[in-house]
């Protein structure tokens, strides 16, 4: 919310010529803006004032009204003379701080304002702006907002929803030893979407707190949509160990797309919701899935003994028709078996 006041008409001999421009402010009266901020400098309201002296309290007086229970209501203002803004704290009680260059100054009345510095008041803080600060280089739409908006509409919305509800019924009918009807697999599937949409949920309800736009259908629609793609890259991963050894270089490469659609997910989270740097995205981004990720394989390599002696086997049962090679029969099996036992005497009898 910005708070403008209207320039006065400036008086000469020749009577009034109307109101003055940001080039004619009277010697007196200068321009400024007042920024409240959070303490950790996210920007909660903008003033913009050309005046004087600007009154800052609790009191519905003041040029700037603050709700603050620790302000004064009479407790600082701010006045321009020969070009400097000064700061004046009205005796109040818990007194008034200045931040310069990330240097807190304990008293600050009657210091000198200049433009960045940062104002601590009670529990509050006001960011002090002159006309010519310099303004950060316009942000360019990145390449997924196509896709957020095509995600976000409701029909999107609604059929991944849909889609993912359908896996889950499907998951629970493949797990459960016994049979199960209908409405018990509608339960199960909608349990689960109830529980996988809270993620999204929350992300948009931090937004909201965090004074950002929570853009909840977004975030429900990326969520769900790589809550599925997670699904799809486990059920790819079963189709590789089924074909391919535990150490190969295939099998290890495919388990590691879960950890990179995590990172995608959290990431974008982070854009829709959250107006921070790319470089701040980031971090959030791979600590989130480092914490996911590597809680999950300490814990599973806490369980680990360190020496077993079963031999280790990958269990998974699936139709032949997932096999990427098809089997070879037990002729051929024996022939290759020979050929292999003759290879290996011919070369033990060369050394």
């Amino acid at each position: 919310m910005e708070v403008i006041n209207k320039i006065p008409n400036i008086h000469t001999e020749a009577g009034i010529v109307g109101p003055s421009t940001d080039n004619e402010l009277p010697e007196q009266q200068g321009e400024i803006i007042i920024e409240e901020i959070t303490r950790n400098h996210k920007l909660l309201h903008r003033h913009r004032l050309n005046q004087a002296e600007v009154s800052i309290g609790r009191d519905y007086h003041n040029d700037i009204i603050l709700s603050d229970p620790h302000i004064c209501p009479q407790h600082l203002s701010l006045s321009f003379s020969n070009g400097q803004w000064q700061l004046n704290d009205k005796n109040s009680v818990n007194g008034t701080r200045l931040e310069k260059n990330n240097a807190v100054s304990q008293d600050a009345n009657q210091q000198a304002i200049n433009d960045g510095d940062v104002i601590l008041i009670g529990k509050s803080q006001l960011r002090v702006i002159f006309k010519t600060h310099l303004v950060e280089d316009t942000i360019a739409f990145s390449p997924f907002e196509s896709l957020i908006d095509f995600i976000r509409h409701p029909v999107a919305v609604f059929i991944s929803i849909a889609l993912f509800m359908l896996i889950a019924g499907n998951i629970s009918y493949l797990n459960q030893p016994t049979e199960l009807n209908l409405s018990q697999l509608l339960v199960s599937a909608f349990s689960m979407s109830l529980l996988f949409s809270l993620w999204p949920a929350g992300v948009a309800l931090v937004s909201h707190l965090t004074k950002h736009d929570p853009r909840i259908l977004a975030q429900l629609g990326i969520s769900f949509t790589f809550f599925i793609l997670l699904w799809l890259s486990d059920f790819l991963e079963e189709i590789i160990s089924f074909n391919f050894a535990s150490n190969s270089i295939l099998t290890v490469t495919v388990s590691l797309l879960p950890i990179g659609l995590a990172f995608s997910l959290f990431w974008l989270n982070s854009y829709i919701g959250f107006h921070v740097s790319a470089k701040r995205r980031m971090i959030v981004a791979i600590c989130i899935t480092t914490l996911l990720f590597g809680g999950s394989y300490l814990n599973q390599y806490s369980k680990r003994p360190d020496f077993n002696p079963h031999p280790q086997y990958n269990s998974t049962i699936m139709a032949p028709s997932y096999l990427i090679a098809p089997s070879n029969n037990v002729d051929e099996f024996l022939k290759q078996s020979n050929a292999l036992f003759e290879q290996a005497n011919n070369a033990a009898k060369q050394d």
